[in-house]
């Protein structure tokens, strides 16, 4: 096992474990029979101090979880509950993953928590095997790529390890390979982590809960007044700013469950993920989704709804005086994070609320009655009226051409790009933009399945990086 002394700019933490054993179990990682590494950020690694790892000891920690030395001395399987497709759920928790480790971002000084998706059975488990399908894994890598360069606040895929196990999934050919992932999110602490506290009426769990929350994540409401809502507010301003991003970068997430919105805001645990390719709010993303609840237009709704579950659970703590108007933040936020999260993806400088506002309804309005694909009507006209002759050689460009597009057109002249806006990029040399629609997600698992192929893949890492430094998305 590696020392600090191997690992000098590792900046290990354990903050989780001083909530004490009521708020999570101790548990022992699955014993794979092979670990084949298949991804590793190395980006995200360097954050952490842990780009020197060789193969061997990436391996070690992250396919057979042996600590990060100065981190938890053993994993964690968090306790929570959750509303799923809004019927209450007190079975949930960890079932098969667990907070493996905490350690502190080198560039910002933020903590960071190594959470795990298939890595074995705990007591959450209800019956299932505890594992993730390689498909699964590479899917969440995928997503977490692509949101990230789409300038949304997501979880980081940091390690995915093939297992060699088969597993059978009946929304899968089975049997179908295994796979253990480790993610970077800066919170596992989520909305169903208080409603448990609220089902067990365990108001003391409750204060206990949130005077962590608040210490370790949003230190700055330490002395306000009413803390209970100071922290609803600010969970509020974060998940709203969520939605807005989503809706931006054209992502279902498919899933939006209490148990899957954390404290910090942060987009995490891609299960039936997809892009829209053209405007839909109706647009799914879950085959056993049938009511359309977490359909695209219908996301903002469900966070809000989501948001007021948490609001019910810090009432013993507060007052619906103090706590309502907070929770009431949620759709003028939103309101206004949309237009700046959508003229953000169009590389441009927002003029003021009123001005931003109708030009994006019109945008909206245009994207709707035009079907023009969405992603690439954001890669056409990135840097505003400066691609106007770019946008006329993009495959998309009759829709630019039609009587519909001139509010459009007139109203882009409006806006000034930004001066992160740097169009000689190679990027905007080709004719498309990478997407990942779920057709090209079948295309790159297709040769990994039949002939364990994985130059696709990579090629659309390499791809989305060469976007990501296109846009400038600094995480």
């Amino acid at each position: 096992m590696l020392t600090l002394g191997d690992m000098t700019r590792f900046q290990p933490a354990r903050n989780h474990e001083t909530l004490g054993d009521a708020f999570f179990d101790r548990v022992e990682p699955a014993d794979f029979p092979q670990t084949i590494l298949r991804h590793r950020d190395q980006r995200w690694a360097a954050r952490m101090g842990l780009e020197d790892l060789n193969e061997a000891q990436w391996l070690a920690h992250f396919g057979r979880f042996e600590p990060l030395p100065g981190s938890l001395p053993q994993p964690l399987a968090l306790r929570y509950h959750g509303h799923q497709f809004r019927s209450y759920n007190p079975d949930l928790g960890d079932g098969r993953g667990f907070l493996f480790a905490q350690g502190y971002d080198l560039a910002d000084h933020r903590l960071l928590d190594f959470g795990t998706k298939g890595s074995g059975n705990t007591p959450w488990s209800r019956g299932g095997d505890g594992r993730l399908t390689l498909k699964g894994g590479v899917r969440e890598v995928l997503a977490t790529e692509m949101l990230e360069a789409l300038g949304v606040y997501t979880s980081k895929s940091f390690s995915l390890v093939e297992t060699g196990e088969a597993l059978y999934r009946g929304d899968e050919p089975s049997p179908t390979r295994s796979s253990v992932l480790t993610r970077l999110s800066h919170s596992h602490i989520r909305i169903g982590t208080f409603q448990r506290l609220a089902y067990l009426e365990d108001s003391a769990g409750l204060a206990q809960l949130l005077d962590y929350a608040i210490a370790t994540y949003y230190p700055e409401l330490a002395q306000a007044t009413d803390r209970p809502a100071a922290f609803l507010e600010a969970v509020v301003a974060k998940v709203a700013k969520l939605g807005a991003q989503w809706i931006a970068a054209g992502f279902v997430h498919g899933v939006l469950n209490t148990d899957n919105i954390n404290i910090t805001g942060e987009s995490f645990d891609y299960g039936p993920w997809r892009f829209i390719p053209t405007y839909d709010p109706n647009f799914t993303a879950a085959y056993f989704d049938e009511t359309g609840l977490y359909a695209f237009g219908r996301q903002p709704d469900t966070l809000a709804w989501n948001l007021t579950r948490l609001a019910e659970c810090l009432l013993p703590l507060s007052s619906i005086e103090a706590l309502e108007p907070a929770l009431n933040t949620v759709w003028p936020i939103f309101r206004s994070e949309l237009p700046r999260q959508m003229l953000r993806r169009l590389g441009l400088t927002p003029i003021d609320t009123e001005s931003d506002g109708a030009f994006v309804t019109t945008l909206f309005g245009f994207l709707s009655s035009s079907q023009a694909p969405y992603e690439q009507f954001f890669f056409d006209w990135y840097g505003g009226a400066l691609s106007a002759e770019r946008a006329a050689r993009s495959p998309s460009a009759a829709f630019y051409a039609s009587e519909g597009f001139r509010p459009i057109a007139d109203g882009l002249e409006d806006y000034l790009p930004a001066n992160t806006v740097k169009l000689d990029h190679p990027y905007f040399a080709r004719t498309a933009p990478r997407t990942i629609l779920i057709d090209e997600m079948e295309a790159i698992w297709a040769p990994i399945a039949e002939r364990d192929d994985w130059s696709l893949f990579q090629s659309t890492l390499s791809e989305i990086a060469e976007m990501r430094q296109a846009y400038g998305i600094v995480p």
